[in-house]
């Protein structure tokens, strides 16, 4: 009976153990995201108006369990509507007399090529190891990113600065989905292009501005799915 009970034991030793397979590390997740998009500037002032359609691609390099690099492609699609609103004809000419009703709208597509530096509130991966990870995470982000917007009238090429917050949640040890909402705050005024001759959204009120001051921004809502790829080496402690 007893030699029975050892050799039990020992198989049992031998069973590979479950939670050190739950702390592979890798060394990047791969994916996509959709969700939406809107603007803020001279057509629009009010967050989540005129929503539209956004997709992204996206590569996350994993730095370590509480920071990462990520990168994306993505497009959305921006429009506004001054609806009623009054726009001086001169807005340099330093007098009050003379102006017309705006009543302008657009619609347009931007591109946006950046990285963000994201920080998770928690050690993220797959929980139940030693080290304490959590399958679920909020965290913040910040960086810095190109905006390309194509014609109907000009085409606008400008920087942004993407700052946010998300949240991640891994649903397998490979799989992770998220939730994540930024805004990009760009170094153009020119991203809302008007429909009717005349009014002019660049500065509509002569308003001094550089920099990102008085520039427009917009924001992208997206639900993103990823999948981690390349384990880290790790050496074995024997």
């Amino acid at each position: 009976m007893r030699t029975k009970s050892i050799l039990i034991f020992l198989m049992l030793l031998c069973l590979p153990w479950k939670g050190g397979a739950q702390d592979l590390e890798y060394k990047m997740e791969m994916g996509g995201g959709l969700g939406a998009s809107f603007y803020l500037g001279d057509a629009n002032s009010t967050a989540y108006a005129n929503m539209g359609p956004m997709f992204t691609a996206m590569a996350r390099f994993l730095l370590n369990p509480r920071m990462a690099i990520k990168t994306n492609l993505s497009m959305g699609c921006i429009s506004g509507d001054t609806g009623s609103t009054f726009f001086p004809i001169d807005p340099w000419s330093e007098t009050p007399e003379g102006g017309q009703l705006g009543m302008a709208t657009f619609k347009r597509n931007v591109f946006d090529l950046g990285a963000q530096f994201e920080f998770n509130f928690w050690g993220y991966g797959p929980d139940g190891g030693y080290k304490g990870w959590k399958r679920f995470t909020p965290y913040m982000l910040m960086g810095i990113g190109f905006t390309f917007a194509p014609k109907p009238v000009d085409a606008v090429f400008a920087v942004n600065i993407p700052v946010g917050v998300g949240l991640k949640y891994k649903v397998r040890e490979r799989w992770n989905i998220g939730l994540e909402w930024s805004i990009r705050f760009t170094t153009s005024d020119k991203l809302d292009v008007s429909n009717r001759e005349g009014i002019v959204l660049s500065d509509p009120y002569g308003i001094e501005s550089s920099g990102f001051k008085n520039k427009d921004c917009y924001s992208f809502t997206t639900f993103f799915v990823t999948y981690d790829m390349f384990p880290k080496y790790r050496k074995c402690n024997n």
